[in-house]
């Protein structure tokens, strides 16, 4: 370990020499990469440090305590040894998880798309509370929220809606969303009180840069057409909408929130740029072990992650059995208690592999 935080030592004190170069900042791409890196190693660089600092106070009370005659000093010197002795354990600890396997997306903001699924009007109106549940999570959390796509059901769901994060811990949060969500209620337009199950699901998708994924633009057809709203009326006498297709892969992503062609195209190709870079990243996962698919789940869409359960206020997260009855908290944005449980389950996960 000692070894590894050495060389993490030598590339961080590389990337403060590149920062404080002023030619850095002409190149942004760059300079964003080079900040993102520093960013996540200062915390481990500082446990390092304060690790070395203790080790060698440990040293020096040590020393003085096998020489040191007075029984009151003595005293004192060991309690000063049992101290340090479990403040190094402890930073030993933190910097093992730190040095954890990272995931390929750690850092990065995110795109994330949320689309219904079974359920008909009462799925698009849980992709609506959705939606709502992570504008408020991003609120409470400080993070920039940017409204990409979505289509608008008459009574106010989504079908489907593209959003981005912007923020340094947007990823790492967030990710543990991907997955299919199932809700239980009494829909609005169920007029015999009964419970209906339906479905929404989500993908998280780690926003990629540039330099990430290069898009040919030999292999993408790119469609213009006239933005539409509610019932087909038009909201845009010009062709601003935006339809590109990725020839090679199939996928197809349309924007039509700006009225800018321009914009809406560039919104679209970050869009696009995101689902090639998850799928690389998932097609990299599939050759690693199966401790690391469990850590971030096979990816799949239709694979059960959570129950929204109204009538109980209970919400329930499968992949690690836990469930909290503060619902409506949740959907507000409270939804800490259940991230932070699926952190600590990859971090087990992880060191458990580490370990065996």
């Amino acid at each position: 370990m000692l070894s590894k935080l050495e060389k993490i030592n030598e590339r961080f004190r590389s990337l403060e020499n590149q920062m404080s170069n002023p030619d850095l900042v002409s190149d942004q791409n760059l300079f964003r990469e080079i900040s993102r890196e520093h960013a996540q190693l200062s915390p481990v660089i500082a446990n390092y440090e304060d690790f070395k600092k203790k080790k060698s106070q440990l040293a020096d009370s040590t020393a003085l305590l096998q020489t040191e005659t007075d029984s009151e000093m003595r005293a004192l010197l060991q309690e000063d040894v049992r101290g340090l002795q479990r403040a190094i354990e402890t930073l030993e600890e933190t910097m093992l998880v730190q040095l954890l396997p990272k995931d390929p997306g750690s850092g990065k903001d995110v795109i994330v798309e949320i689309r219904a699924g079974t359920g008909g009007e009462e799925a698009a109106l849980f992709a609506a509370d959705l939606f709502r549940m992570y504008s408020r999570y991003a609120d409470i959390k400080g993070w920039k929220l940017e409204f990409i796509d979505g289509s608008i059901t008459e009574i106010g769901g989504y079908k489907e809606v593209t959003f981005s994060l912007r923020s340094p811990e947007a990823y790492d949060s967030m990710k543990y969303e991907s997955g299919g969500h199932r809700v239980q209620r009494v829909p609005t337009t169920e007029s015999g009180g009964r419970i209906h199950t339906s479905a929404v699901t989500v993908a998280v998708l780690p926003e990629a840069e540039e330099r990430d994924v290069v898009i040919d633009p030999n292999e993408i057809r790119v469609d213009v057409y006239r933005s539409s709203g509610h019932g087909g009326q038009s909201v845009n006498t010009t062709d601003s909408a935006v339809r590109i297709t990725h020839i090679p892969t199939g996928m197809v992503v349309t924007c039509q929130d700006e009225k800018s062609q321009l914009k809406n195209r560039a919104k679209a190709l970050r869009v696009l740029r995101a689902r090639l870079y998850e799928k690389e990243m998932q097609e990299a996962m599939s050759k690693e072990s199966a401790m690391r698919k469990a850590q971030i789940g096979s990816g799949d869409r239709s694979e059960r992650i959570r129950t929204y359960n109204f009538p109980q206020s209970r919400v329930t997260d499968h992949r690690i059995g836990l469930t909290l009855y503060n619902l409506e908290q949740f959907l507000e944005g409270y939804m800490d208690d259940v991230i932070e449980a699926l952190k600590k389950n990859e971090i087990e996960l992880l060191l458990k592999e580490m370990n065996g």
